[in-house]
């Protein structure tokens, strides 16, 4: 069995799936799609457990050996993205009963739980796969169940939203296929590491050249790197709790893979980072997506809507990691996507804990929200303060991080735009502590604290960004290792 856990990680859920459509009741439904996330999170820590002790694993599909099969390959790099896929899948999961019985019909559950377990084995499939065009095809199953995930939501808002991001979404797609098709056409393989032997070859070739823009172009769109994240705004904004808060918590992090992957390991460093100035272009759009989405954050009324332009920049210091393209760097880079997952899965798991009891997001909601549900307040503050960047915080390890790899380039001037843009988050989150404990509001009589099934969830996730925030020693050593494998060096 241990043999086959690379494909047991998007099998399982993939068949589950449709498994799902026959059980009738929402609550098995609920039950049985969260067996499966949790048994998903028990392979992906077996795999994290192997490849961290033994090195990368291969696994080939009908044995057909690479490159002429297609292949499974689980190194330290995607083992980790693996883990915080399963991991905040799982805590999502086990908050959704209570959020999606509020928010959905009786009749529509078992068709979210479905749509869940689908989304969920294609954003797993894009991860583990090794072979170039099967990224696609996960792509597309992933990106078809999240637009109808987005229309769920009760806002007819959700059904433009989710036919923005259709759009967006299908012209991302469409550059990812055109530079595999580009790719295929120049070496006659779709296998990741026979690309990364082929390609350094043909670097000065055209074609390769068009194929590199076309496929970082795409995956930039679903990553949401200012300016492609129009499309996210609104669907975060007017999806069903639930499913901003899993698509918070992971899709834009295997998007964010998506890109390393790309650069780094297919078309090698040297080409991404060295022969072409994206160095420039990352650090740019990095700073530009933290400065300007931070602004417009402050001045939202919608919370869900400000968190979302909040991923933005908190997308673009990511950006920056990449930009910069050291090891510590490319290490804060990797650091940031666990701790952003964090921060985010809490925050807008306790957004979902308002809405069930106040019905909305907006600012007014928020005043003498202190006083009325204490515990969901302080997992918004204590999320926030994560997000500023605030020592004890997960935030903070990774912004250091990024921080000191910018002065060890020298660039000074960068570490400190890292450090002003830090700061805007301080304008947007204390909006909300201050109409939380400074504002008061008329209170219906039955409103109080998120029920406990949304409570729980949302503070293993709060008390993550804590524990992590004060014992970095896994995630520290974790990237550390898999920043060196990225750039060449041993795992």
């Amino acid at each position: 069995m241990l043999t086959h856990l690379p494909i047991l990680q998007v099998i399982l859920p993939l068949v589950a799936a449709p498994s799902c459509l026959m059980i009738r009741r929402s609550t098995a439904a609920w039950l049985f799609t969260l067996a499966v996330s949790v048994a998903a999170l028990a392979v992906s820590v077996l795999l994290l457990q192997q490849v961290h002790a033994a090195g990368p694993i291969s696994y080939r599909l009908g044995g057909w050996d690479a490159p002429w099969g297609i292949e499974y390959r689980i190194d330290l790099l995607n083992a980790w993205v693996l883990f915080i896929v399963t991991a905040l899948g799982s805590v999502v999961m086990a908050a959704a009963r209570t959020s999606v019985a509020k928010e959905l019909g009786e009749n529509r559950q078992a068709l979210f739980y479905t749509l869940y377990l689908l989304c969920f084995a294609g954003l797993l499939g894009i991860v583990a796969t090794g072979d170039v065009f099967n990224v696609f095809v996960f792509l597309e199953i992933s990106s078809l169940s999240t637009y109808a995930l987005i229309a769920l939501g009760r806002d007819r808002r959700a059904l433009w939203a989710s036919f923005q991001y259709l759009i967006m979404g299908t012209i991302g797609a469409t550059f990812i296929l055109i530079g595999i098709g580009f790719l295929y056409a120049m070496t006659g393989t779709l296998n990741m590491a026979d690309l990364a032997a082929r390609l350094p070859a043909l670097s000065g070739s055209t074609t390769v050249l068009a194929a590199f823009a076309f496929i970082v172009v795409g995956v930039c769109l679903k990553l949401a790197l200012f300016p492609l994240h129009l499309w996210l705004p609104n669907a975060y904004s007017y999806a069903p709790s639930i499913v901003t808060a899993f698509l918070a918590a992971t899709a834009t992090k295997v998007a964010l893979y998506l890109l390393l992957r790309f650069a780094v390991t297919v078309f090698g460093v040297d080409f991404a980072l060295s022969s072409l100035p994206l160095e420039a272009l990352f650090i740019g759009l990095g700073l530009a997506g933290v400065f300007v989405a931070s602004v417009v954050a402050i001045y939202q009324v919608d919370i869900k809507r400000m968190f979302a332009y909040s991923s933005v920049a908190q997308i673009g210091y990511m950006a920056i990691g990449i930009g910069i393209g050291t090891a510590a760097a490319l290490q804060a880079t990797l650091l940031h996507l666990f701790n952003h997952a964090l921060m985010k899965g809490g925050l807008f798991l306790a957004l979902a804990g308002l809405a069930y009891r106040v019905g909305g997001c907006r600012l007014e909601n928020f005043r003498g929200l202190g006083r009325s549900m204490p515990w969901t307040m302080a997992a918004i503050v204590v999320g926030g303060i994560s997000l500023i960047g605030m020592p004890l915080t997960v935030g903070f390890v990774s912004k250091w991080y990024l921080i000191a790899a910018a002065i060890d380039s020298n660039l000074w001037w960068l570490a400190l735009l890292v450090v002003l843009g830090s700061l805007l988050a301080v304008a947007y989150v204390w909006r909300l502590v201050e109409a939380g404990y400074f504002q008061s509001g008329e209170f219906p009589p039955e409103r109080c604290e998120a029920p406990l099934g949304l409570l729980l969830p949302t503070w293993l996730l709060i008390g993550a960004n804590l524990y992590f925030g004060i014992d970095t020693r896994l995630p520290v050593e974790i990237t550390a290792a898999a920043s060196r494998f990225l750039l060449g060096g041993a795992q």
